[in-house]
C-alpha cells in the first residue's frame, strides 16, 4: 500500500515553547483507515488541526508532513498552496456539527460552495447536480430538498451527514474524522460509521479516525496509533493493539473501557488504577445493586405534546407528541435507566420529572410532594419543596454552570431556598461537598472555564448534593467524556449513591453504561414505553425489537478485533 499522507517529526509548541506534541512520524495509505486513540488533551485534536495546516492562533509547528502528489512540506507552504488542498485533497469531518454548518445558508448551498470555490464541477447547474447526489449517497432523506433546508431543521444525525457529504464533495484523498459521532445515539451512531467505511472504501480514501471509543475504532479501523502526552506510545494492527498491547498506558485505556470490569474496591477501572491487575476478558460478577424501599417518585400518566406555532405563510402545523402518556415509579435507594434513540422522549421525560417543562397530561409526585396541579400545570409552591428532595446533574456542565460564578457560589446556589442557613453553614456546606467529590475546597474562588471537562462535571454533582437530596436526576452525565474520566465520573457517582442512599434516574444513549450503574431499565421509542424490567432481563432476554437494535448496534472492543482488514 502506497502512502498517501506521511507525517515525519511533528511537533508542536506554544509560542512560549511548551510541547503540545512531539516527534509524531506515522503514515496512511491509500485506502487504508487508521485510528488515533487517547484521552482528552493528548494530541490527537492538534495533530489533525496540524496536518490541515487550521492550528489556531497561539501554536506552531515543525517536522515533516506530505502528501502524494503535492510538492513540498504543508508545515512550511504558505495558505495560498494550503487553501488549495484544504477541503479538495484533504478533508475534515468535525465533532460537533451545529458549529461547522454555516446556519443562515441552507445545506443545499454549503456543499455546492465547497465545489464551486475549488472549480471541481463546472458552473452552478452541475453543482446543484452532484450536491443531491452526494447526498443521497450519504442517505439523507430529502436530498431534493436541500436547497431549501437550513441545518436547524435537522436532527443530529442528519446534520453529521451533511459534513459528511461535505467533506466528500470533491473526492477528497485523505478524510480526517474528529470525534463524529460521540453525541449520537448507538443506532445513528452505527449508521454514521458504516457509512464512512462504506464512502472512503468504495473511492479508496485514507482515512484518520480520532476517537476515545475503543469499541468504534475496532469496528471503523484497520490499524490504531495510540497517544499520550503528545507522543504516540503504540501502535499497530488494530487486533494486537486491543488483545496484545504492550503499553502500559494501552492496558489502562483498554481497562478503563470495559465497564464490565472492576477492581478489588468495586470500582470501574481508570487508565492509573488499572497496573497489572486487569486482564482482559475477564469480567467479574455484576455489581450489587442495594435493596430498594419505598416509592420517591411517581408519575402517573404524563405526556408532553408541543403545540407548535404556524409555519411558513401561516400554515397550521400539527401538534407533536413528545411523549406519550407514560406511568414510572422510582423506589428508595433504586437506580433506573432510561435509554432510547434519538428524539424517543428520553430527556423529554426528564425534564417533565424535574419540573423543567410542564406536562400535558399526568400526575407526578416527589417525596410527597405533588407538583403537577391537575390542570395541565405545575403547582410552583410544591415544585419549590420538591428540588430540595431532587437534582439533576446535566450533560454539559459547561454549559449548565454559570461562567460568571465562582464555583463556591455555584455550589452554594441550591442552599439559598434553604431555611435556618447562615452564612457560615453554607461555607462548611460547600467545603464538605467539594471534598466529597474530590474539588480542591480551596478551588472555591476560581471559575468553571479553570477546570478541566471532568473536574466540571464533579462541581455538577457537588451542586446537586449540596441540598442532601433523595433523587439525583442525570441526563447523559459522562457522554462527553473521555473513557478514563468516564470511569472515574461513574465511580463517584456509584460512592454518592451509596454513601447517601439515592434513587437515581440515568438517562444514556449508552447501553454499557446504563448497564453497570443501574438495576432496572426503561427503552423509550417514538415517545413510549416499549419495553422495561431488570436490567439483565432486558439484555439477556430484550422482547422488543426495538430493544434488540440497540444492543446490536453497541461496538465492542471484545468484538474479533480487526475483521476490518487488519
Amino acid at each position: 500500500m502506497s502512502d498517501l499522507l506521511t507525517v515525519t517529526n511533528l511537533s508542536v509548541t506554544t509560542r512560549t515553547g511548551e510541547p503540545i506534541c512531539r516527534n509524531l512520524t506515522f503514515s496512511i495509505g491509500r485506502g487504508e483507515r487508521v485510528g488515533l486513540i487517547g484521552e482528552s488533551g493528548s494530541g490527537k485534536s492538534v495533530t489533525a488541526l496540524s496536518i490541515m495546516d487550521l492550528l489556531p492562533e497561539g501554536l506552531d509547528d515543525s517536522g515533516e508532513i506530505t502528501l502524494h502528489g503535492l510538492d513540498g512540506n504543508i508545515v512550511d507552504s504558505p495558505d495560498r498552496i494550503t487553501r488549495t488542498i484544504r477541503g479538495k485533497r484533504i478533508s475534515m469531518v468535525f465533532q460537533e456539527p451545529m458549529t461547522a454548518l454555516n446556519p443562515l445558508m441552507t445545506i443545499g448551498d454549503q456543499i455546492a460552495e465547497v465545489m464551486v470555490h475549488h472549480h471541481t464541477v463546472r458552473g452552478r447547474k452541475q453543482a446543484v447536480e452532484k450536491t443531491i447526489r452526494i447526498l443521497t449517497d450519504v442517505q439523507l432523506a430529502r436530498a431534493a430538498d436541500a436547497f431549501s433546508i437550513y441545518p436547524h431543521q435537522l436532527s443530529g444525525g442528519q446534520r453529521q451527514r451533511v459534513l459528511i457529504a461535505m467533506a466528500l464533495a470533491n473526492d477528497p484523498d485523505l478524510l480526517i474524522c474528529d470525534e463524529p459521532t460521540t453525541a449520537l445515539d448507538v443506532t445513528v451512531q452505527r449508521q454514521i460509521v458504516d457509512l464512512i467505511i462504506a464512502l472512503v472504501d468504495k473511492h479508496r480514501t485514507g482515512l484518520l479516525f480520532i476517537t476515545h471509543d475503543l469499541g468504534l475504532v475496532n469496528h471503523v479501523c484497520q490499524r490504531v496509533l495510540v497517544m499520550r502526552g503528545g507522543e504516540i506510545v503504540e501502535r499497530g494492527p488494530i487486533g494486537q493493539i486491543l488483545t496484545r498491547p504492550t503499553h502500559t498506558y494501552t492496558k489502562g485505556l483498554l481497562a478503563a473501557s470495559d465497564l464490565a470490569a472492576r477492581d478489588r474496591n468495586g470500582h470501574l477501572f481508570t487508565v492509573d488504577s488499572a497496573g497489572d491487575s486487569y486482564v482482559p476478558g475477564t469480567a467479574l460478577a455484576q455489581p450489587d445493586f442495594p435493596a430498594e424501599g419505598a416509592p420517591v417518585l411517581t408519575a402517573t400518566g404524563i405526556s408532553k405534546t408541543f403545540r407548535v406555532r404556524r409555519g411558513l405563510f401561516g400554515r397550521k402545523k400539527p401538534p407533536v407528541e413528545a411523549l406519550s402518556p407514560t406511568t414510572i415509579t422510582l423506589n428508595e435507594g433504586q437506580r433506573l435507566g432510561i435509554v432510547g434513540g434519538s428524539g424517543s422522549g428520553k430527556t423529554t421525560l426528564l425534564k417533565l420529572l424535574a419540573g423543567l417543562q410542564t406536562p400535558t397530561t399526568g400526575t407526578i409526585t416527589v417525596s410527597g410532594h405533588t407538583i403537577t396541579d391537575g390542570r395541565g400545570g405545575l403547582n410552583k409552591t410544591e415544585l419549590i419543596k420538591a428540588h430540595a428532595c431532587m437534582q439533576m446533574v446535566f450533560q454539559d456542565p459547561m454549559s449548565s454552570l454559570n461562567p460568571r460564578m465562582t464555583v463556591g457560589d455555584i455550589v452554594a446556589e441550591p442552599l439559598v431556598g434553604v431555611a435556618g442557613l447562615d452564612p457560615a453553614d453554607k461555607t462548611r456546606r460547600v467545603t464538605e461537598v467539594l471534598g466529597e467529590v474530590g474539588i480542591d475546597p480551596e478551588a472555591v474562588n476560581r471559575f468553571p472555564h479553570e477546570f478541566s471537562g471532568g473536574q466540571r462535571q464533579r462541581i455538577s454533582i457537588a451542586r446537586a448534593l449540596s441540598v442532601r437530596p433523595r433523587i439525583l436526576l442525570a441526563d447523559e452525565p459522562v457522554s462527553a467524556l473521555d473513557v478514563s474520566v468516564r470511569a472515574q465520573v461513574l465511580n463517584l457517582m456509584t460512592d454518592v449513591l451509596v454513601n447517601h442512599n439515592l434513587a437515581m434516574i440515568f438517562v444514556s444513549h449508552d447501553l454499557a453504561v446504563i448497564r453497570q450503574m443501574c438495576s432496572g431499565v426503561i427503552v423509550l421509542n417514538n415517545g413510549a414505553i416499549v419495553e422495561q424490567g431488570p436490567v439483565e432481563q432486558v439484555w439477556n432476554n430484550p422482547r422488543s425489537p426495538f430493544t434488540r437494535t440497540l444492543l446490536e448496534a453497541v461496538p465492542r472492543v471484545t468484538d474479533t478485533a480487526g475483521d476490518q482488514g487488519a
